[in-house]
């Protein structure tokens, strides 16, 4: 059984799929879950905040530790300096935590978690989101040119979170939001949709992955690749360190 620190930082590609192949390795590894402000904010957004506390149950090494309740010294990251995860799993990894990471800024959850784990020499794995060039699904949004500006809007007085608001074409605060996706058949016009689009990769968003692998980290390509990846992934302890449990 491994001990697997999970960062989640704050990209929509790939996110969805990490944490059904998160859901995947829980079921034969402990995972303990650190996740950026940015993450906590886009996890929210997709309504899949509440199936990482599903995942990551609360006990011993299997808590989740946002960001925004961790202070600024990132104290539970030093939990990789002493030997208690055997690897580091960053899934996804958007472009602005590849870079911060290739350049040593350590100055998030997820980045502080990175420079902790190379300096103990304990595997680091990343999904980077701009890995490649793949389409990817947006949080829900109201399509301004086709909404009709009813004047009674049943999506805006039916949504639990109060997130969608205007008195004449609305439209969805993503900070309420949390993707429950109640709204959807409530628009007589169809106008609330999460809309899908190609992302393309940056020549320097490719450069910056390359540092990381020339770092020893392993890049993955796919979240298809992570459960496998885990189980292969050899311990991060160093053959002659003793740590107390």
């Amino acid at each position: 059984m491994r001990r697997v620190a999970w960062g989640i930082t704050g990209g929509g590609q790939y996110l969805a799929e990490s944490v059904r192949a998160m859901r995947e390795v829980a079921a034969q590894h402990r995972v303990c879950t650190f996740v950026s402000k940015a993450g906590e904010e886009v996890l929210r957004m997709y309504g899949l905040l509440e199936k990482l506390r599903e995942i990551s149950g609360g006990g011993y090494l299997e808590e989740i530790f946002l960001e925004s309740e961790s202070g600024r010294s990132f104290p539970m990251t030093g939990r990789l300096m002493i030997g208690r995860y055997d690897l580091l799993l960053i899934a996804p990894a958007t472009s602005n935590t590849v870079a911060k990471i290739a350049c040593g800024i350590s100055d998030t959850i997820v980045t502080n978690a990175a420079a902790l784990a190379e300096k103990a020499h304990v595997p680091v794995l990343v999904l980077p989101t701009d890995v490649r060039e793949a389409m990817t699904r947006a949080p829900y949004a109201v399509n301004r040119e086709i909404c009709s500006a009813c004047e009674i809007c049943p999506p805006q007085t039916a949504c639990p979170q109060g997130a969608i608001s205007g008195d004449g074409v609305r439209s969805i605060d993503l900070m309420r939001c949390d993707g429950c996706g109640t709204c959807l058949p409530l628009c007589s016009n169809s106008a609330i949709d999460a809309m899908r689009m190609n992302v393309r990769r940056r020549s320097i968003d490719q450069r910056n992955i390359e540092m990381l692998r020339e770092r020893g980290y392993t890049i993955l390509e796919s979240p298809a690749e992570i459960p496998e990846a885990v189980a292969k992934t050899a311990t991060g302890r160093r053959p002659q360190e003793r740590v107390h449990e």
